[in-house]
């Protein structure tokens, strides 16, 4: 699932059972996706793999090959598992919006091979996904020629984004087996809603969630200020006080800090 900040790390793993999953993240603060971010995400990266023990996924490199090589070298100091490696025009935008503007293969496999090259030279395990939005412009047998090329030259992972049928979805699985895909799936997107278990049984590897946190913080949040406007609360719920929110971020750690290295700042509790 894709998390914007530390707070909603912990929540998701704190409530996902099985801790083997990736996690995407997205900017300090929630902004459409219509233009270019790679690098100023770093320091916050960092932050973020400090307090969870997860794998995390970045977005998309792309631009030329100088800018992916210097993207995929911040990624790997950072420390993250794996980032998408896109064949959108430097202003891009969301995977599920239209209009979208792909380069053209060579140029896309020139990312490619920067950011392999870099890998290896630094000799690192990261995880390169080789993602296509060529299927608006396109179609999807250009979609499936780009993976192809992109595997071929040292991609882990493919990701064909915005399937317009689950049809589609499982045909990506067999035309490019055994080479593992990913699923971006973003409900009421460009495409129809597949569960995990629906991707599990088409053969995808990988899933993401996009709007599994954005979505239901949007939804809460309006809900939260409109009480406040109208009924002059929040209507926050009984026991969601301020130490249990600041538990999330990560309280209990800093107590715990404090009392073995010998401080007093928690004796009396919080």
């Amino acid at each position: 699932m894709k998390v914007g900040d530390s707070s909603s790390s912990n929540l998701a793993i704190t409530i996902t059972v099985e801790k083997d999953g990736f996690y995407e993240v997205n900017g300090t603060r929630q902004e459409p996706t219509v233009s270019l971010y790679m690098t100023a995400g770093a320091s916050k990266l960092r932050r973020m793999l400090r307090e969870t023990d997860d794998l995390i996924v970045c977005p998309g490199v792309y631009d030329g090959p100088l800018m992916v090589s210097k993207s995929v070298q911040q990624y790997i100091q950072a420390g993250v598992a794996g980032f998408h490696i896109e064949d959108q025009i430097q202003n891009k935008r969301c995977g599920h919006l239209a209009g979208k503007k792909v380069v053209d293969l060579e140029e896309y496999l020139t990312r490619i091979r920067a950011a392999k090259l870099t890998k290896d030279r630094l000799r690192s395990d990261i995880v390169l996904i080789a993602r296509t939005d060529a299927l608006q412009q396109h179609g999807y047998d250009e979609c499936i020629r780009r993976l192809k090329a992109a595997r071929d030259l040292g991609a882990d992972v493919g990701l064909l984004e915005g399937f317009t049928s689950k049809e589609m979805a499982r045909q990506a699985v067999q035309d490019l087996a055994p080479w593992p895909l990913l699923l971006n799936m973003v409900e009421n997107g460009a495409g129809p809603i597949i569960t995990t278990k629906e991707a599990q049984e088409m053969g995808f590897r990988i899933m993401i969630f996009s709007f599994a946190c954005f979505a239901p913080a949007y939804l809460g949040i309006k809900a939260a200020l409109e009480r406040l406007k109208n009924e002059g609360v929040v209507g926050i719920p009984d026991g969601l006080g301020p130490k249990k929110l600041f538990e999330v971020c990560g309280l209990m750690d800093s107590m715990k800090i404090d009392t073995e290295a010998g401080g007093s700042g928690f004796t009396n509790g919080v």
